[in-house]
């Protein structure tokens, strides 16, 4: 592979293949990394219009939706106009997970199906959870074994995603992904992060080339400080991913992924939107937000914690920014929006760069007796299960 650097302003682009997730052909190898409260319909249905790829649900736990609580359904529901309905279940527990599956299949819910076990949080990880469950191969490979086996049935594609290991001296992903691979997942994502590392510093993008190295022809979906199509074209260049994975990268910027399917087809065109553009994204998201939760008082409320992502580097005023982390509804969102200097052009390196939730390294929490040795023990099985009931994204 080969960046092109004959493009307009020397703009670095890359022809890339699709992506093949079992009988499914994703023509912008970009995934939608699942985000709690940020990758709802709406904020799918922005970043479809801009761009190809595979865009993901919120995550949702086994449990949840085997039990049909209602928030779960909508959180997995899609519009019509989606190609591929892709979801992210998160369990601990391989017969729910085996359940929920089952559900998936049997009611023809998704095309698609990920995985989660990239989870940091330390509520989730002191549990046994989330980028702590790795480490427990028996249990992995039981949940894995479920999961797998049930989506074979009706012919979907299972992926998992990972983080590199626990901390530094635990690492997990090697054998995290092998399993999965012999066990018929499709593709593995590596957020190239510990689960100690948070979200903090730069990932290891080493790790991915370690990791696609050892999966021989398995796919390869890198994840982790991917905040422009440069970057992107930076890590495949590096690592030999077969595609990227973008979370905190398109925070207020679902244009990101026009981006990155232009730099992926060798095109140099880039989306560099003025204020007028930002402010009418913002609008049409609130709009989005207000169909999706049936309830424009939810969808304002909704609306509050992208303001800050949307306008990051424009010379927007703190008051207004302020008013508008406040909008009670789109009557004011409308106003306040075109209170801005709609003439504003973009406004550079300002508007690039990291977002989102970052974090300070931490020791990651686990039981106690959890790292003596990689079986689970009667004890760890009873304190698992409270691992589901509280849960975030990875």
């Amino acid at each position: 592979m080969t960046i092109l650097t004959d493009a307009p302003n020397d703009t670095p682009t890359l022809k890339l293949p699709p992506l093949q997730l079992g009988k499914l052909t994703i023509n912008t190898p970009v995934v939608l990394a699942p985000m709690a409260g940020v990758t709802n319909r709406a904020f799918r249905r922005l970043c479809r219009e801009y761009g190809g790829g595979l865009f993901v649900t919120e995550m949702v736990t086994a449990r949840a939706l085997v039990e049909r609580n209602p928030e779960s359904l909508r959180i997995i529901s899609h519009d019509p106009d989606e190609e591929i309905r892709s979801i992210q279940i998160y369990g601990v527990d391989p017969g729910t997970v085996r359940a929920a599956v089952r559900m998936v299949v049997d009611e023809n819910l998704a095309d698609h199906v990920d995985l989660n076990f990239g989870c940091p949080v330390p509520k989730v990880t002191r549990k046994g959870g989330g980028s702590a469950l790795p480490w427990k191969t028996d249990l992995f490979t039981s949940i894995i074994e479920a999961a797998t086996s049930e989506a074979a049935k009706g012919d979907i594609p299972l992926t998992v995603k990972v983080r590199t290991g626990i901390d530094k001296d635990h690492l997990t992903y090697l054998e995290s992904a092998k399993i999965a691979r012999d066990h018929g997942a499709a593709a593995v994502t590596l957020h190239a992060r510990t689960a100690g590392q948070y979200y903090a510093g730069h990932s290891d993008w080493d790790a991915i080339t370690t990791l696609r190295e050892a999966m021989d022809d398995m796919p390869v979906l890198g994840n982790g400080d991917i905040f422009s199509a440069e970057d992107a074209i930076n890590m495949v260049e590096q690592t030999g991913a077969a595609g990227v994975m973008v979370g905190r990268g398109c925070q207020g910027r679902p244009w990101i992924f026009g981006d990155l399917q232009a730099a992926f087809e060798g095109r140099a065109d880039r989306f560099r939107p003025g204020v007028r553009k930002v402010a009418d994204t913002v609008y049409r998201h609130g709009q989005l937000l207000t169909e999706f939760f049936e309830d424009e008082g939810k969808g304002m409320r909704d609306i509050r914690k992208h303001i800050a992502w949307y306008f990051k580097g424009y010379p927007v005023g703190g008051e207004i920014r302020s008013q508008l982390a406040q909008v009670p509804s789109l009557a004011v969102l409308r106003e306040l929006l075109d209170q801005l200097d709609l003439d504003l052009p973009y406004p550079g390196d300002a508007a690039e760069g990291t977002r989102g939730r970052a974090g300070h390294p931490k020791k990651t929490h686990v039981p106690d007796g959890w790292l003596d040795n990689r079986e689970m023990s009667d004890a760890h099985r009873e304190m698992i299960k409270a691992a589901e009931l509280d849960v975030s994204g990875g």
